[in-house]
């Protein structure tokens, strides 16, 4: 069974959504699939996809061929992850936090 990554359209008309598949690369494209290993929306202005890196690793190594797009989304969204500073636990900086101070 030849396995792609691909995209799977949805949303309305004139207002494209995607998630991005696993699948049988001779099933349609919304048709069957294995898994949905994310979301593209390009509509959005700036980050506009979500992707399971490590699903999408876990296939590729598998043998599936990502398309031209998903391929360029995975690149896309690897770079942002490496860039991206590391965020802190909430509740972490207290000091953050407004101080109480006792009204007299």
């Amino acid at each position: 069974m030849a396995v792609s990554i691909r995209l799977r359209r949805e949303g309305a008309l004139n207002r494209p959504y995607y998630k991005i598949v696993v699948a049988d690369s001779r099933s349609p494209r919304d048709g069957k699939f294995i898994e949905i290993i994310g979301i593209y929306d390009p509509k959005k202005p700036s980050h506009n996809s979500t992707i399971k890196l490590d699903r999408a690793e876990y296939w590729i190594n598998k043998g599936a061929q990502p398309s031209d797009t998903v391929r360029s989304l995975i690149k896309k969204n690897k770079k942002q992850g490496e860039s991206a500073p590391a965020m802190p636990a909430a509740g972490a900086t207290p000091s953050e936090a407004p101080a109480e101070t006792p009204q007299s």
